[in-house]
């Protein structure tokens, strides 16, 4: 009897309700919003400009040498490239950026860096080990 009336009284409730209008359809925007410029594009989309930091490039460095020391040389590789661009003149970048590479198993790529290492430092200590590694680069196929 009293689940009855409880029904009732939601039933009754309910019909008084007043009927809710359905929601109107968007409108359209004017024909001249619809041409206008677009949003501003996002930052992170633009390319990325370097200036000289050798701050920066030094960061880019150690991170990298973790990344190298974790095994993870791909992500070793890429932070010894931005080191390079932060600062063209920094030859341990190029020298650890060709020894990634041929972990990576890229040897035109590690010649490359090799041999921007020499040109940047041709009297570093391990610069006759460095010509070594070239050779040996040169004689395997890619």
């Amino acid at each position: 009897m009293i689940v009855a009336r409880v029904f009732l009284m939601l039933v009754f409730s309910w019909a008084t309700l007043p009927a809710q209008k359905p929601a109107d359809p968007p409108k359209e925007a004017p024909k001249e919003a619809q041409h206008a410029e677009p949003a501003e594009e996002d930052a992170a989309a633009l390319p990325k400009e370097y200036e000289f930091n050798p701050i920066q490039a030094q960061t880019e460095i150690n991170t990298g040498r973790f990344y190298f020391k974790r095994g993870s040389y791909k992500a070793a590789a890429g932070r010894f490239l931005e080191a390079t661009k932060w600062n063209p003149q920094l030859a341990d970048a190029y020298r650890l950026l060709g020894e990634a590479r041929e972990k990576l198993k890229e040897p035109k790529a590690a010649r490359e860096a090799y041999t921007k290492y020499l040109e940047l430092a041709p009297d570093a200590k391990d610069a006759k080990d460095i010509r070594k590694r070239i050779a040996s680069l040169k004689d395997s196929k890619s």
